[in-house]
């Protein structure tokens, strides 16, 4: 093994400022690369759609159990148990394309139990107006917060639960 001679008076080569430029732009490049694989990354706020598809099925739950509890909520209870159902399952859709879930398990409502139907009749429909009220007003309030076809399908919810109210009057 030969060495590259030594330059006189005992000093090493000096690098060329071509070399030092290679250097500086590989630092560069690394850097981003090096933070992105050691940083700490932040998870992604919680979807808003997810909150209002746990609404959906809650309120479909509830809209079951009045049907099943008075009978003569029970055309427009469970009128409202199929819609608010239909709502819980576009939410979770979008939900689901827009973050796909990590497990193969369908997402489970919020609480533990179904609700039960409050004891009377009028109170029954008090709750269910109530709940569609929250829900429209919820996804109404964030359709100016969304992309465009997020926007369409809370809309489409909105109107929806404005719609259903109108079934129990």
């Amino acid at each position: 093994m030969t060495r590259a001679p030594r330059p006189v008076g005992g000093h090493p080569p000096s690098l060329s400022r071509r070399a030092v430029l290679r250097a500086g732009a590989l630092a560069a490049l690394a850097a981003p690369l090096l933070a992105s694989c050691f940083g700490e990354t932040e998870p992604p706020a919680p979807d808003p759609l997810a909150e209002l598809a746990a609404q959906a099925r809650s309120d479909a739950a509830t809209a079951t159990a009045i049907a099943s509890a008075h009978a003569d909520l029970a055309a427009a209870a469970t009128l409202i148990a199929q819609a608010r159902q239909e709502h819980a399952v576009a939410l979770q859709q979008e939900v689901d394309r827009e973050r796909p879930p990590t497990s193969s398990t369908a997402p489970s409502p919020t609480g533990a139990t179904p609700p039960s139907a409050p004891p009377s009749a009028k109170e029954a429909e008090q709750a269910l107006t109530q709940a569609l009220t929250s829900a429209e007003q919820q996804a109404a309030g964030l359709v100016p917060t969304v992309p465009a076809y997020r926007a369409g399908l809370l809309g489409s919810v909105a109107a929806g639960c404005a719609s259903l109210r109108e079934v129990l009057s």
